[in-house]
């Protein structure tokens, strides 16, 4: 049999396995945005078994020897060899787990989604706690099958972004936080910005039809996707010709569904660009959680809380609310590029939400270490955001409680967050350069060079480098905070004036 032959057979087996993890995320989907209660326990069970058929088709001992076969065949293609390359490498770490483990896993976690969504209701950390402490508990065992050299948090964040450890975002984390304090101190000294014309009622309907027109006008394709309402705003693919993603709406603050669209949209742009024919292997997959992250940064703040971007809006957003008719642009510039420490990290300014991460990233290192209990994260939390942000947390709610990742198992995520900021300047920078006129395009709403940029340099590659590797490429030079820090410099001196 030829090398080419068993490269179809591969890539039969791989999208099979695709085609059952995606029915799953499916499940999940609706699971966030339409489920009964009344399902909620089946559905844990259902997609627990989807799980794990998914996980023994991954394990299969006939695809090893498949994916060792291709290893070593010199008439497979640079991508071919990459895809096997890869597929290799997910395999060897796949069969750490056993069928049970994944199982237990995939139960634990649904349950943990429901519970979480209750002790929201209720307002109460201790509803979440028990089966928190349970998925912990997995995610220590996931972490030592995993294997790591130095930190258990490690095994984790390599899920998310391949190649972070803990001691390296220790130090990035350092060297970004005495910055940013420094910039907000020049800030806090400053005449704040009125923002208290967004705080006016905006009605449900009009915000969510306004949602849609922006998704639109980023280059959302609606033939190949949709949104939807759920308690946290999220994105998730099936494939490059069905993308969800979802918003909430708070009809007393114009921000909080705007700029979730535009940051959701960014994810579903990225998901919507990587390459159809690779549906099922590696290379049409994206690059990182990093590198996705980069992406709804990169539409939400570097395009969507530019003067430029407002500017353009006016005539819709007044068209939409009537009541910002009189404000005009430069005022609702200065107000949704406010900077306030506050509570919530989805709706935090783009320099204080990097203390959000920062604090989140320290609570999980010290739960999988073990050096934190369960019951003790909502007054370390408290005592966090007193220390880094200067608020009082008045409830849970608004506290340890607003995030929905960890009901999901995604201990490792948080991280890239601030990454994807990061990436998102240094890209941001090079776009400019590398396309004379940008801003005047983007003054007119005219988002194609930006489209075939990040199709050009992002999307096409998928997993074919890591997140630092794909910078290197595309900016020539790895991550460097410089960028960032000069990217909110130039920001924030238009606002403020200091």
């Amino acid at each position: 049999m030829t090398s080419q032959q068993l490269y179809e057979q591969y890539t039969a087996q791989m999208r099979k396995i695709a085609d059952v993890k995606y029915a799953q995320a499916v499940l999940q989907w609706d699971q966030e945005t339409y489920l009964p209660s009344g399902g909620a326990a089946a559905r844990g069970q259902q997609m627990a078994t989807l799980s794990e058929i998914a996980h023994q088709l991954f394990a299969d001992e006939k695809l090893g020897v498949l994916l060792q076969e291709l290893s070593g065949a010199d008439e497979l293609t640079e991508k071919q060899q990459r895809n096997v390359a890869l597929t290799l490498e997910d395999y060897q770490k796949n069969k750490r787990y056993t069928p049970v483990f994944v199982r237990e896993l995939a139960e634990v976690t649904s349950r943990c989604y429901h519970t979480w969504i209750e002790a929201r209701k209720q307002n109460d950390f201790r509803v979440f706690e028990s089966s928190l402490g349970e998925l912990i508990r997995l995610k220590k065992e996931e972490a030592r099958v995993l294997e790591f050299e130095q930190h258990p948090y490690d095994a984790l964040l390599n899920e998310f972004e391949k190649g972070a450890t803990v001691a390296w975002l220790d130090t990035l984390f350092d060297e970004l936080q005495q910055p940013l304090k420094q910039l907000l101190s020049a800030i806090m000294k400053c005449p704040q910005p009125d923002d208290r014309f967004l705080k006016q009622h905006f009605d449900k309907d009009s915000q969510w039809r306004f949602g849609l027109e922006m998704l639109k006008q980023i280059g959302f394709d609606f033939e190949a996707g949709r949104q939807d309402l759920s308690p946290h705003p999220f994105t998730t693919s099936f494939n490059t010709g069905d993308v969800r993603v979802t918003t909430r709406i708070d009809e007393h603050d114009f921000t909080s569904m705007t700029w979730s669209c535009l940051h959701e949209g960014g994810h579903a742009l990225y998901e919507q660009g990587l390459p159809s024919d690779q549906y099922g292997l590696p290379l049409g997959e994206y690059c990182s959680l990093g590198i996705h992250e980069s992406q709804s940064r990169f539409w939400e703040n570097c395009i969507g809380r530019d003067q430029a971007f407002i500017e353009y809006n006016i005539p819709l957003i007044t068209r939409f609310f009537p009541q910002l008719k009189e404000v005009g642009a430069k005022p609702l510039f200065g107000a949704v590029n406010k900077v306030q420490p506050s509570l919530v990290r989805t709706e935090a300014d783009e320099l204080t939400y990097h203390f959000h991460v920062m604090i989140r990233y320290s609570l999980e290192k010290k739960l999988i270490e073990g050096s934190l209990d369960v019951k003790d994260i909502p007054s370390f939390w408290n005592e966090a955001y007193k220390n880094l942000l200067g608020v009082d947390v008045p409830d849970d709610r608004k506290g340890c409680l607003q995030d929905i990742h960890w009901s999901h198992g995604s201990f490792g995520y948080f991280p890239t967050y601030s990454l994807g900021s990061l990436y998102a300047a240094q890209f941001f920078t090079a776009v400019q350069k590398q396309t004379p006129g940008l801003a005047q395009q983007i003054a007119r709403g005219d988002y194609s060079a930006v489209h075939l940029w990040l199709k050009t340099n992002v999307y096409q590659y998928g997993r074919t480098y890591t997140s630092n590797e794909l910078c290197n490429k595309i900016t020539g030079e790895p991550l460097q905070l410089k960028y960032f820090l000069q990217y909110l410099t130039d920001k924030y001196k238009a606002v403020y004036h200091f």
